[in-house]
């Protein structure tokens, strides 16, 4: 049975792990309060001298857990909606252009950090308006056109679908199960890649650090049977990808900074999912606006 819990000592508050690994139970490093796997407390050092010591009411905190795939989802709210309803359509999308993802495999993670704000790196994500200046391999795969690359929007889901167009400067190889590419965000952070040719996914967050900085990572997995040479050129392709969006959202990030700009401008064909993205980001600062304050702050 799959339990995810926060990573909270109910004593303290300190983590109580960290890393990767198996273990039969949990141990706090500051006071050696121990959990089962199950979450129940364990141990408690002296507890034995508190009289009427709670133990049975001081297990971690359980969160919602669930999966797709390879993939594990967790969330901390405690009003949380079931993760079928979260990941909307992108499921049906994924099945639909024949990608199996229970058959992925677990290949490796790459991790950056990025001098932008979350917001941009996150905007940058939302559209190919740029790709056929910015992206010169990426628009040779794929046909970034108004009229061939498809956008849709599905509650908190956002999709990009891009028929492939191999010419000789392709620099990989597109014959393969997949006949299409499919870019999925989630709001508010997460990020999935399908690129056209043999079963492939890259998925991962954007991660907010401060105003001007964002975590990123990407876990990229692939079918049993893809041989390594074109894995290698997966990898290649992405990475070159990946710096260039790292000079487009780190030189946006100057721009704004500069602060003699008041606002920008979106194309609403090409950019509709900036759009959107920004109206679910207005509606939830602004339903936590509304909330009344907690006790005490």
């Amino acid at each position: 049975m799959l339990r995810a819990f926060l990573n909270v000592c109910r004593h303290r508050g300190f983590p109580v792990a960290e890393g990767s690994g198996a273990r039969e139970t949990i141990q706090c490093p500051y006071h050696a309060w121990t959990y089962g796997l199950d979450g129940s407390l364990r141990a408690a050092p002296r507890s034995d001298e508190e009289p009427h010591f709670p133990r049975d009411e001081l297990g971690l905190c359980g969160i919602a857990v669930d999966t797709w795939g390879p993939f594990v989802f967790a969330n901390t709210s405690r009003d949380c909606e079931p993760l079928s309803e979260a990941l909307g359509s992108m499921p049906l999308q994924v099945a639909e252009l024949g990608l199996e993802v229970d058959s992925l495999v677990h290949y490796s993670r790459w991790e950056a950090e990025l001098d932008a704000n979350w917001k941009i790196v996150c905007e940058n994500f939302l559209e190919c308006y740029h790709c056929q200046v910015a992206h010169p391999q990426l628009a040779e795969m794929l046909d970034t056109s108004a009229e061939a690359y498809a956008l849709s929007t599905d509650g908190r889901l956002s999709s990009q679908r891009g028929p492939t167009r191999e010419t000789p400067r392709t620099r990989m190889h597109l014959d393969g199960e997949l006949a299409r590419s499919q870019f999925h965000f989630l709001w508010p952070n997460l990020g999935v890649n399908i690129f056209p040719g043999r079963p492939n996914i890259s998925i991962g967050p954007m991660i907010p650090l401060e105003p001007g900085r964002t975590a990123r990572f990407l876990d990229y997995f692939f079918g049993p049977e893809v041989d390594q040479a074109w894995i290698d050129e997966l990898m290649e392709f992405d990475d070159q990808v990946g710096r260039e969006d790292k000079g487009l959202v780190e030189g946006v990030q100057r721009g704004l900074a500069a602060g003699g700009l008041e606002h920008g401008y979106l194309m609403s064909r090409s950019e509709q999912l900036i759009g959107h993205f920004q109206s679910l980001t207005r509606s939830a600062l602004e339903a936590t606006a509304a909330k009344p304050p907690s006790p005490g702050g």
